[in-house]
């Protein structure tokens, strides 16, 4: 009996064995089959100190460099140096300094300029446009993707965001002359109508194309806190001293929000342009949904 318990124990053993060594074969030969098609590399060279993932990035940012084309989303000309303000948290809104080349602000406004048309409003019954004396300026769309210039600035909203490209209506080119001004408004819908594609408008982001002389401030009247504290509030226009202000700052990005973490509606997000009052103002706005937009 004993004898026959050594010849199954050996047996298992035996199995063990060609368990482990099948598992490694298979193993090796999907390495292999890894090194073979270049999806994995095995760190060669004599900078053995250096960790892998600062080699594999040098090597990304070469080949980029013969390649001899700009990363996706980096844009058209150079941009100045990029920061983040955060501006309230009652609308949760944000200014992202020198979002946009000055190049850039000069090809959307080049690009718009021969196509302008008086600015419109949205219809809540039939989610059509329509004149209204609210809004004075000239504008019109550009189509979502439509050149390189225009998808790296949608890419670069993306990012900024952190909602896909897909869920934004194409970019709103915006003029206003002297005089010309915006009466405070919320970019959120309150009919069912015009959520139907992408759903509730969830955040705006507003690019400045251009400075502005006086006026034409972005003011929010509904926005929390004690705004007269904020530097250069005795330079604003009496427009913009009825709440949270923005000036005009070419190349700037004002990104504020429609609805609150909890996907209600913020009311505080109210917000209007103020009349220009010297120079012109010339603006990009681009509307993101909580879904996909079809266009």
């Amino acid at each position: 009996m004993a004898k026959g318990r050594g010849i199954r124990h050996q047996g298992k053993r035996s199995s063990t064995v060609a368990l482990v060594l099948s598992m490694l074969l298979m193993l090796t030969i999907v390495l292999l089959m890894l090194l073979a098609l270049g999806i994995f590399s095995l760190p060669i060279g004599s900078d053995e100190d250096s960790p892998i993932g600062d080699r594999i990035k040098l090597k990304s940012m070469t080949l980029d460099i013969d390649r001899g084309k700009s990363t996706e989303g980096e844009g058209l000309g150079k941009r100045g140096e990029q920061w983040t303000e955060i501006l309230s948290w009652e609308p949760r809104a944000f200014i992202y300094h020198n979002f946009l080349s000055k190049e850039e602000c000069e090809y959307l406004i080049n690009l718009a300029r021969p196509h302008m048309a008086k600015s419109t409003v949205v219809d809540s019954k039939t989610g059509k446009s329509k004149d209204s004396r609210v809004r004075t300026s000239s504008g019109m769309f550009l189509r979502r993707g439509r050149d390189k210039v225009i998808r790296d600035i949608e890419k670069r909203i993306a990012d900024y965001t952190f909602i896909p490209a897909e869920h934004g209506e194409g970019l709103q080119v915006l003029h206003y002359e002297e005089g010309q001004k915006y009466d405070p408004h919320f970019d959120y819908f309150l009919d069912e109508f015009n959520t139907k594609n992408g759903g509730q408008r969830v955040a705006t982001v507003l690019m400045y194309l251009s400075d502005v002389e006086e006026g034409g401030e972005t003011v929010f009247p509904a926005a929390k806190g004690n705004f007269s504290s904020v530097p250069g509030w005795n330079e604003m226009s009496e427009c913009a001293k009825r709440g949270l202000s923005v000036k005009p700052n070419m190349g700037d990005a004002l990104l504020f929000w429609s609805m609150r973490p909890d996907a209600t509606l913020d009311p505080s997000s109210l917000h209007g342009g103020c009349p220009v009052i010297r120079g012109n103002k010339w603006s990009s706005t681009k509307w993101m949904h909580v879904g996909e937009y079809k266009i």
